[in-house]
């Protein structure tokens, strides 16, 4: 198993800190220097480090190709009506900062698909209670309710982290618990074994390419920072019709 890493925000410098038994090596990375700036806290939630993931680039209303393995992104894994719900297409080539050129969306620009949802044709997945941490957060879930939409995970490139939400299953899995649960490689195998779906606005901000390598971690909504990730949060339940 690869070493973990912990995160910390210092003026401007972000601290990573590797450790493995007794080695620890301290990496700085620097995003300009500046003084009394003060610092986030340290990321240790006891969420695995995903490492060197193949990340692909998708979005909302991105029509079905070759490239994509014939699968349209016009809904969700739990939204029938994701682009309806979103605004409109996302388009990766008509920006503006963070947003579509040609709307204002609805919903957080910054999401993601990992291969997991935790419904099938039958219900509720077994594994959702047995394998998602924080399956106990509720006694009983509703059906509306997904544990998984809009969760927020940390996405690392280089020196660069973004936050983003849970809004799709992929890259062209949605079964792979050991994987996005678990410390197991991703089931998949095309584009590099990629196991994360990243937004436009995730590649924007981290000047990912199509098929890049990145970092990434379960947080909690409250350990999320204020940045272009929290101008819209998305917070809408299941639309299955």
């Amino acid at each position: 198993m690869r070493g973990r890493r912990l995160f910390s925000y210092r003026g401007g410098i972000v601290l990573n800190f590797f450790y493995d038994g007794a080695v620890i090596v301290m990496l700085l990375g620097m995003l300009g220097c500046q003084n009394n700036t003060e610092s986030t806290p340290m990321v240790d939630n006891g969420y695995y480090l995903h490492e060197e993931v193949s990340t692909t680039i998708f979005w909302v209303g991105e029509d079905a190709s070759a490239e994509n393995g014939y699968i349209a992104n016009h809904d969700s894994a739990w939204d029938v009506r994701w682009m309806e719900h979103y605004g409109g297409v996302d388009s990766p080539d008509q920006r503006s900062g963070y947003y579509p050129a040609a709307f204002v969306p609805m919903e957080n620009p910054f999401y993601f698909a990992l291969p997991y949802t935790d419904f099938d044709p039958g219900g509720r997945k077994q594994s959702a209670y047995d394998r998602i941490p924080w399956s106990n957060e509720k006694a009983v879930w509703p059906d509306d309710e997904s544990m998984c939409k809009n969760r927020w995970i940390m996405i690392i490139k280089g020196t660069r982290i973004a936050y983003a939400q849970w809004e799709d299953a992929g890259p062209f899995e949605s079964d792979d618990v050991d994987y996005v649960f678990g410390t197991d490689e991703p089931l998949n195998t095309i584009n590099g074994s990629a196991g994360l779906d990243v937004s436009p606005a995730v590649r924007d901000y981290l000047g990912l390419s199509d098929i890049d390598v990145v970092d990434w971690m379960f947080v909690e909504e409250e350990d999320v920072p204020d940045g272009p990730w929290k101008q819209l949060v998305t917070d809408s339940m299941i639309t299955w019709y």
